[in-house]
């Protein structure tokens, strides 16, 4: 077998990922999707960044060639070269195992090795904010070959984020890693990764949307899960929880359906136990359950706006700024995007819509998730507010994810627009678009100037304004209904229902 870094990189994050890269039916795996390309590209660029005041050199080998990616390795690393870049490590497990990795940057110290007067540590440039437990272990994973290949252990390693603080002049700062705290954990782990990855079968699914939707592995794992009826998919199910489930017997929706909460509560507490039991029953009669009644009803008006944002991080922009107004008397709707056809434009959209929404002043503005809230703060601090002020525009925003969440259950795998929508008979035009897709087709609009792919993303934005308007309205008539059925029910004191037997 050969460990590499990046299959080490992979199992710390789904031990079945590994194991499916190495033994895996290739007619399963997805291709790599555009989201994950430009992540990629956008990793390329900001190494590139990093690298930009360095002097260093390159190890050049046969792609693929790793026993000769490492003899140039080596042989740069006895010249003494200061920085060392992609270049190759090998070493061995005493399970006979091959050790492989590939650190971005090897820096040159002072010290003794076997060298003579220098040795090595490693430096591995991230996209990501903040350094992830995947990043420490991975480097610590090279230092742990470079300790065998140089005679010395390296005392130091670097992490470069793109989230890091600067310094001026300096550009990007490293990230020291622990490695009196990560080594001994990254050895335990190899030991672990290498166990699991030389059994006959692979490791038990655990369906995470948010950190299995890039896989390319996703829709084969997910398949299986619903075949299973695998309790990952019962929403609120975390790792931990899933454990704790499977110690108390619990291994379907129906017998979590039928459990007492009292007798869950001393697991994992009530309000986890009481949650848990009431999505159960949702999935399994395929109805909603009403939590609690909101703390007061939604206001009361003639026009209506639902608001929603597309965005691209990389750019710090958001590019669409989407309001579909509803007359209620009129009985019309009609929509407006405002889009930003280049990154310079997103001030004149900022007013385009702050003049929009305060043309109804008195209207609610609905959305679904707080990053609407998050960037009418930001867009006002940087370009200013005019007619109105900050506060009285964000007292009109609701934000019906949090209703949601907070009053009822709904027979749903997760409570991401798509999925609850869905459930209560919204169907987007372009069903299998997503928001990361809408990422990839304004920068394709950005190079290309193709007006087609605006219009998707403008399409896009639309249906997720009517299905938050679809939203707000189901969840009146199902508060509605549930009082007149239950009369009893008293929306000032707002109380817990619970259907679930004690």
């Amino acid at each position: 077998m050969i460990l590499t870094d990046s299959l080490l990189l992979h199992y710390k994050r789904c031990q079945r990922r590994a194991f499916l890269d190495l033994y895996g039916n290739l007619q399963e795996k997805e291709p790599i999707q555009d989201f994950v390309l430009k992540l990629q590209q956008e990793s390329r660029s900001f190494q590139e960044v990093c690298l930009a005041d360095l002097i260093y050199q390159k190890v050049q080998y046969p792609r693929g060639d790793t026993a000769q990616g490492f003899a140039a390795t080596l042989d740069l690393m006895q010249q003494g070269v200061a920085h060392i870049v992609d270049g190759v490590l090998q070493g061995s497990h005493s399970s006979g195992a091959e050790l492989v990795a590939y650190p971005q940057v090897l820096v040159r110290r002072e010290g003794d090795s076997r060298w003579g007067g220098w040795y090595y540590v490693p430096m591995n440039i991230k996209l990501g904010k903040r350094p992830k437990a995947e990043y420490q272990v991975v480097i610590s994973y090279q230092v742990h070959l470079l300790t065998q290949i140089q005679g010395r252990v390296p005392d130091r390693a670097w992490l470069m984020l793109r989230g890091k603080p600067q310094v001026p002049g300096q550009g990007v700062t490293p990230y020291s890693v622990d490695l009196s705290k990560w080594l001994p954990v990254t050895k335990q782990i190899v030991d672990e990764c290498i166990q699991a990855l030389s059994q006959d079968t692979a490791p038990e699914l655990f369906i995470s949307r948010q950190r299995c939707g890039l896989c390319p592995w996703y829709r084969s794992c997910y398949a299986q899960a619903q075949t299973e009826e695998h309790l990952s998919l019962l929403a609120g199910v975390t790792p931990n929880r899933y454990q704790q489930l499977q110690a108390f017997g619990l291994t379907t929706k129906e017998a979590i359906a039928q459990t007492k909460i009292a007798d869950l509560e001393p697991v994992m507490g009530r309000s986890i136990a009481t949650t848990l039991i009431h999505q159960a029953q949702a999935i399994v009669t395929n109805q909603a359950i009403l939590q609690r009644l909101p703390h007061q009803p939604l206001p009361v008006s003639e026009i209506e706006l639902y608001f929603d944002i597309e965005a691209e991080p990389e750019l710090n922009l958001d590019y669409l700024l989407g309001v579909l107004v509803v007359d209620k008397v009129a009985q019309t709707k009609e929509f407006y995007a405002f889009l930003a056809e280049t990154p310079e434009q997103e001030d004149r959209i900022w007013q385009q819509f702050l003049a929009l929404v305060q043309s109804y002043p008195r209207s609610p503005i609905y959305h679904f998730s707080d990053y609407e809230l998050e960037t009418v703060k930001r867009l006002a601090h940087i370009y200013g507010m005019t007619g109105g002020s900050l506060g009285e525009l964000r007292s009109r925003f609701i934000d019906l994810h949090t209703i949601v969440t907070n009053t009822v259950i709904l027979p749903v795998e997760g409570y991401s627009l798509k999925q609850v929508a869905k459930w209560i008979g919204f169907r987007w035009r372009d069903p299998q678009t997503t928001g990361a897709d809408c990422v990839c087709l304004y920068d394709q609009w950005l190079l290309t100037g193709d007006c087609a792919l605006l219009e998707q993303v403008r399409r896009y934005n639309e249906d997720d304004c009517l299905a938050t308007h679809r939203l707000k309205d189901w969840l009146e008539n199902f508060w509605h209904d549930s009082l007149q059925l239950n009369p009893q029910l008293n929306p000032k004191t707002h109380p817990t229902i619970n259907s679930s037997p004690e």
